[in-house]
This record gives structure tokens, C-alpha cells and sequence, in this order.
């Protein structure tokens, strides 16, 4: 309770309006923060059944795809857990490419659940090789599936989907978009991937507490082999249910969120996928830049594929964690720290959402301060320049 008073005090009493720039959760527009403020209404109505079926085909939308999105009150993690328990037999193999924090979560959920797993792993910001995961493939014909993250959000770098998706064509695709859905390009049927996992909490724009699997037809004939132990989880239930009229969850969903969800998934409906898409190219290509100009290294490549989240490494004598919660307490601008190995020595912006350009220009301009107030030798607006010029050149600020 101290905690939560002190959090309170901080956020509530500073002079800073609080922007928050982490990579999850992300900030939730005022129209869909108010739908979760209204009455709740029971999950057995006709009157649920009508969002959930609007949320359902807006979903498949946004997946770009025409297979079963089952939708889970869990978090994005519920949703690794459910597709490793609907696809798989204790014993089965799969191929996990391991470049980060989530990557290596994949390998470990496997491990946990019985599965043979084998690891393609990388240096932490550094992009799978798929003509390496191809080989993978080859050397192991008896693979069941391969599973690779889209944005691995701990280092901010963007997997070749499409890449990999034609390298492990001949086994089930598998592929982690928590924080990429609706931020990164991903066209899940027309590239083949099988399997798409993600949550509410990224660029869906939405609180945390949905998980989501969209599951084709390839993959459910797996699922109808599979022996892994499951009950809430199950991919048959949730089939089960999804067909009653109207359509509903196995088990009592989070009746708020899924509401929340229906207005933001209209919102970026409305925007337009492709513009939604562009418009991340341009968020990650300024904080990019801004960081750069700032006499910064970025952590992963400098490429437009990396519209979800921006890392880059703290400043040789700077402390990191100080200088993330330096951000927070005197800016009102909350990035990410560091993960793993890198705990301390990076950190990172998200830009996966409800973001525009004058997001991305305070956070830059924030940290040049809370750099400056540490010591580090830098030109004030250089990095809000370099910035600025980004929109300015494609037209996204008059």
C-alpha cells in the first residue's frame, strides 16, 4: 500500500503532464478508458454477443487473416501457453529463434511443457537469419513447428516475418506478436504464417488482460492430434463456444477489456491499416534519429522495420536505472529500462499505438535534459531537431 501511495504521489503531484513511453503497456485513448467505466453487462447476452462478434471480425482484420482468433482473458503470456498446450505432444520438436527476452521465454515454456526444443539462438538485438532457420529446418525434418517473435520488445529489433515464414513453410509457423500487431506489418495469411499470438496491451491500444491466438486450419489439425494436458485453455472449448448464437467465451471473459477492445480496434479500423503501419515507420524513425543526434548508439538496427519500440545504449558513465526513473520523476516521461543482460545498459522507448509525433519530440527532448543533468556532454534540441525533421519531411506536422 506505501508503494502504491508513493507511485500516486509522485505521478499526481509533479508539475510534468505523464506521458507513458514504455513498450507495454502502452497509453489507451480517452474513448476507449471511458468504455471501461460503463455499467458491465452480463456475458450470456445477446447484448455481449454482439461486441464480441464485431470484436471478432475486426480482429481478423487486423491479423489479416480469415482463421479462428480465440480470444483469452490472460495476458500475452496466457497466449504462448495456450498455443503450446492446443498444438503439441509432450516429446514433439519444435525450432524457437532466440534473440531476446521473449524468444527465450518460447524456449522455456516449451522446456517447461515436455517439448524437445531447439534453439536458434542470437546475440540480444540482432535479427534472425532465415537462411539459417531454413537449415534448421532441413537438419531436423521431424520438427513439428518453429516459433520466432515479430518485435522482440526487449531489444526493440523486428524479425523477417515474411522471411520466415517461407523458410519453415513445410512445419507450422508459430509467431509471438504481442507487441507487433498493428505496429509491425505482418500479413499472416498471405505470408502463411499458421499461428499468431498477441495481447491487448501493445499497439491494440487496450489494458492489459487479453491474450489472443488466431489458429488456421493447419494448425488446428495439429490441435486435434495434440495430447498436451489443458481445460481453460482449450482450443476446442473456445470453438465450441465461439459457434453458439450469439457467440461466447468458454468461461466468463474480461467482460470490460473485450468492450475497451471493440472501440479500439474500430479506432484503428478507421485509421487504416496501412496508415497505422506508416505512421509507426515514421514514430520509430524519429526516436531513432532524436537518439542519434543526440551522440547516442542505438541498440539493434537502424531499420524502418523497427516501428514498435526504440533501444539504445545508456552513456558510458551514466547509470542507467538512474537515469530511466530520472525520466520519470523529473519529466513525467516513463521509457523502459534494460532486460536481461542488458539490465542497466539500455533503454528503450515504445512507440507501439496511441502515439503521435509530439510523444516521440517531448520524450527526446526529456532525456537530452536528464542526460545534460547527469553530466553528459550533449547540444540541447539537437536531438529535437534531428526529431522534428523526421515528421516535418513527410508532412505528419504542418
Amino acid at each position: 500500500m506505501a508503494e502504491c501511495e508513493s507511485y500516486e504521489r509522485n505521478l499526481f503531484s509533479m508539475m510534468n503532464k505523464y506521458r507513458l513511453m514504455s513498450p507495454g503497456p502502452t497509453p489507451v485513448p480517452p474513448e476507449v478508458s471511458a468504455a471501461g467505466a460503463l455499467p458491465i453487462i452480463h456475458h450470456r447476452t445477446p447484448e455481449f454477443g454482439e461486441v464480441f462478434t464485431r470484436v471478432n471480425e475486426n480482429l481478423q482484420q487486423v491479423f489479416q487473416t480469415e482463421a479462428d482468433i480465440f480470444t483469452m482473458s490472460a495476458s500475452g503470456t496466457g497466449a504462448f501457453e495456450a498455443a503450446l498446450q492446443n498444438l503439441f505432444s509432450p516429446g514433439d520438436k519444435i525450432l524457437v529463434i532466440n534473440n531476446g527476452n521473449f524468444g527465450n521465454r518460447w524456449v522455456k515454456m516449451g522446456q517447461a511443457f515436455g517439448l524437445e526444443v531447439i534453439e536458434l539462438k542470437y546475440d540480444w538485438g540482432v535479427k534472425a537469419d532465415n537462411d539459417e532457420v531454413a537449415q534448421a529446418v532441413a537438419d531436423n525434418p521431424d520438427l513439428k513447428a518453429a516459433c520466432c517473435v515479430l518485435s522482440e520488445t526487449s531489444t526493440g529489433t523486428v524479425n523477417d516475418i515474411k522471411g520466415f515464414a517461407e523458410a519453415t513453410k513445410s512445419i507450422i509457423t508459430i509467431v509471438d506478436a504481442v507487441s507487433g500487431l498493428g505496429a509491425c506489418e505482418l500479413r499472416t495469411d498471405e505470408w502463411g504464417v499458421d499461428v499468431v499470438v498477441a495481447g491487448s496491451q501493445k499497439a491494440l491500444m487496450t489494458p492489459p488482460g487479453l491474450g489472443f491466438v488466431s489458429v488456421n486450419d493447419r494448425a488446428m489439425a495439429a490441435h486435434e492430434e495434440s495430447t498436451m494436458p489443458r481445460y481453460y485453455f482449450d482450443f476446442t472449448a473456445a470453438k465450441k463456444a465461439y459457434a453458439k448464437n450469439p457467440p461466447q467465451t468458454p468461461w466468463t471473459p474480461a467482460v470490460s477489456v473485450i468492450i475497451q477492445l471493440d472501440i479500439a480496434v474500430q479506432q484503428i479500423l478507421s485509421e487504416g491499416l496501412e496508415n497505422v503501419f506508416e505512421r509507426h515507420v515514421l514514430l520509430g524513425r524519429a526516436a531513432r534519429e532524436g537518439v542519434k543526434a543526440m551522440g547516442l548508439s542505438l541498440f539493434g538496427p537502424d531499420e524502418d522495420m523497427n516501428t514498435a519500440v526504440t533501444a539504445a545504449y545508456v552513456p558510458e558513465g551514466i547509470d542507467g536505472k538512474a537515469f530511466v526513473g530520472g525520466l520519470f520523476r523529473e519529466h513525467g516521461i516513463q521509457v523502459a529500462g534494460g532486460q536481461g543482460p542488458q539490465e542497466g545498459k539500455i533503454f528503450r522507448i515504445g512507440h507501439c499505438g496511441y502515439f503521435d509525433a509530439y510523444d516521440i519530440i517531448a520524450t527526446i527532448a526529456a532525456a537530452e535534459l536528464a542526460l545534460e543533468s547527469q553530466g553528459f556532454d550533449l547540444e540541447l534540441g539537437k536531438g529535437v531537431g534531428a526529431a522534428q525533421r523526421v515528421f516535418s519531411k513527410s508532412g505528419a506536422v504542418a
